[in-house]
């Protein structure tokens, strides 16, 4: 039985893009699981006005999901379990440069390694011998938790995941475990990074197909990663065309004229909203 997600984050309203990807992923359980995730980790942005909304929005649209709706909020403790389980592999380290730093020594560098959102953190903190990490966190400053990416790649070979391309079929991609370099697993405000929650999520919701924006299909490498070294299931995965503006950017949720609430507002139905991003 396929089991499918819509995980929208409640940062915004949501906006035709993110109609089309619960549309999506409901039409890919083809009479499976469809199931609704609140991806509410971002204190500082979330708002329960924004989870109203998403509600609001896809009952209008039509939308029906199966069970209580996940709220990772709610889920700090388990992703505090999983962190510990990459530290007991000493596969975390505490970086406490800030952005700023990590900015300047990267321009320092004469060639700053790249990754699909730019240039990858350069180290600094993986190399602070015991007596230096000691002291900082005895002084109390403030550090995020990184992923050793060297060391967990010398503990990997031959990892993938399966992408449906046209048509019902799925091929294997090769993943590159240093493709994010060092990410970050938590900081303060952020208990749970995106790559770390979704995949512990995925598996507690026995997701087995992930449905999204083809803009994180290079976010598959990092996750593949992670989800081996917890011991967790591997979805099969289908990344989607996104939905464009006018000047052939992806839509955002600062565009409050592409908002779904605008639309309704403005006499649209949910009819003539599907009708619009070709979905039955």
């Amino acid at each position: 039985m396929i089991v499918t997600r819509f995980a929208p984050s409640p940062t915004g309203y949501l906006h035709l893009g993110h109609a089309f990807a619960a549309l999506t992923a409901q039409e890919a359980a083809a009479g499976g699981r469809f199931l609704l995730r609140i991806e509410d980790l971002d204190a500082t942005r979330a708002r329960e006005e924004y989870v109203r909304a998403i509600i609001e929005d896809l009952r209008w649209l039509g939308l029906e999901w199966h069970g209580p709706v996940l709220r990772q909020s709610a889920r700090l403790a388990i992703y505090r379990a999983a962190l510990d389980r990459l530290a007991a592999q000493e596969l975390l380290y505490p970086c406490f440069c800030t952005r700023a730093e990590i900015a300047a020594e990267i321009a320092r560098a004469a060639e700053a390694h790249h990754g699909p959102d730019g240039p990858l953190y350069p180290g600094t903190c993986r190399s602070l011998s015991p007596n230096d990490r000691a002291t900082a966190l005895s002084s109390g400053a403030p550090y995020a938790l990184r992923l050793d990416s060297g060391r967990a790649a010398s503990r990997l070979s031959g990892l993938s995941f399966e992408e449906r391309g046209e048509g019902s079929g799925f091929r294997p991609i090769a993943v590159d475990p240093l493709l994010f370099g060092d990410i970050v697993m938590a900081r303060k405000e952020t208990p749970a990074s995106y790559h770390l929650a979704v995949v512990v999520d995925d598996a507690e919701q026995g997701v087995t197909l992930v449905t999204r924006g083809v803009d994180l299909l290079a976010a598959t490498h990092a996750q593949r990663v992670l989800q081996t070294l917890l011991g967790l299931p591997a979805p099969r995965y289908a990344h989607h065309r996104l939905i464009l503006d006018e000047a052939g950017r992806k839509l955002s949720k600062r565009d409050a004229s592409a908002t779904l609430g605008s639309s309704r507002q403005q006499g649209a139905t949910a009819r003539e909203i599907r009708m619009a991003l070709a979905i039955p």
